[in-house]
């Protein structure tokens, strides 16, 4: 499992920790990467995703799952989120043949 957040690209860092005396030590800066389900209208139902809680805030602003994937260019996006985008493009456009 990478340490990776699917929605923001935000990765490990690496850096120093110094002490009071200046003293460098290695260390690895771990981006807070959770697994959870956020909700898509076109497909009323969970979409397990792989994201940091900055992601998390990101799909917020941008109106939900569906509103930040349909205004957000494919190849902008993971392999795993382009198919997500795609299953929403299908769903709405079956919802709209039904309607009519």
């Amino acid at each position: 499992m990478s340490r990776r957040c699917m929605v923001t690209g935000k990765g490990v860092m690496s850096g120093n920790n110094v002490s009071h005396a200046h003293n460098k030590t290695r260390r690895k800066f771990l981006p807070n990467i959770q697994d959870t389900g956020v909700y898509s209208a076109g497909l009323e139902r969970l979409v397990k995703i792989r994201t940091s809680a900055n992601g998390l805030r990101t799909i917020e602003h941008k109106g939900g799952l569906d509103s930040w994937l349909l205004n957000t260019a494919p190849t902008k996006l993971e392999p795993k989120l382009r198919k997500i985008r795609k299953m929403i493009v299908n769903a709405l456009a079956a919802k709209e043949a039904a309607a009519k």
